[in-house]
């Protein structure tokens, strides 16, 4: 599995919210390109990272941050938060990014879904955001009445095949993995599958290899690292075993 460093950005700062609270941030970096060079530096192989400020708003805002993180880090970065039309996903792959994460879209919008698909295939990433269980949408701040493994389900037959798990309530929680819906996510899907929330320490990423499931392909860390519950190498060596 590959590990993911998670960079959000808000208001032009790298920070980490708690279960996707706007109002619970704490900031780690003035500058989200000194978090991607940390992380570049550590040995990292790939970069998350969410435009918060979009998600909030719906439409990408911090694409300047995000050009100059692909620039100046050459890692592969994959990208989510506002991507809700045709041009902003456009917008999105200009700046640079490898891969685009689609969350609220993916959900509200049939049409954009099938012509990201179509167009771009596994180069695009629907985000499955759950609370309770129940897919969250908007940035986290509205949760329907549609379960994540059904939600998978739909967009497998949908053509997707890259898919981010998140759960929400563990997210900055640092508690560890609900290892059980993780599990049936992945059982759910083709393709792979990236999980975030709750990760906090060495043993919650042991735990996730110890699945043994085919189709998680990596993990989404963010607060553990900033944090230093473990390093960039810790984490990777722990999820090549």
């Amino acid at each position: 599995m590959i590990l993911y460093p998670a960079i959000d950005i808000l208001d032009g700062h790298a920070v980490r919210l708690v279960q996707g609270d706007f109002e619970q941030r704490t900031e780690y970096a003035a500058d989200p390109l000194d978090a991607a060079r940390a992380w570049a530096s550590a040995g990292a192989q790939r970069l998350h990272v969410v435009d918060l400020d979009g998600a909030r708003t719906g439409a990408p805002v911090n694409l300047g941050h995000v050009e100059r993180i692909v620039a100046e880090t050459g890692l592969p970065v994959q990208l989510g938060g506002g991507l809700r039309s045709r041009a902003a996903i456009a917008a999105a792959f200009a700046a640079g990014v490898r891969r685009v994460v689609l969350g609220t879209a993916a959900f509200a919008d049939n049409g954009l879904l099938a012509y990201a698909v179509a167009e771009h295939g596994e180069r695009v990433v629907v985000s499955v955001d759950v609370r309770g269980g129940m897919v969250s949408t908007a940035g986290w701040t509205q949760t329907g009445s549609l379960a994540a493994v059904a939600a998978v389900r739909e967009l497998v037959e949908r053509g997707v095949r890259s898919f981010v798990y998140t759960d929400v309530d563990r997210d900055g929680m640092l508690e560890g993995p609900d290892l059980a819906g993780v599990a049936a996510v992945a059982q759910a899907l083709e393709g792979e599958l990236l999980y975030s929330g709750g990760i906090g320490s060495l043993s919650d990423l042991e735990a996730l290899v110890a699945l043994r499931s085919p189709r998680l392909a990596g993990v989404i860390a963010g607060k553990a690292l900033y944090e230093q519950r473990f390093s960039v190498a810790e984490a990777e060596a722990a999820l090549c075993t």
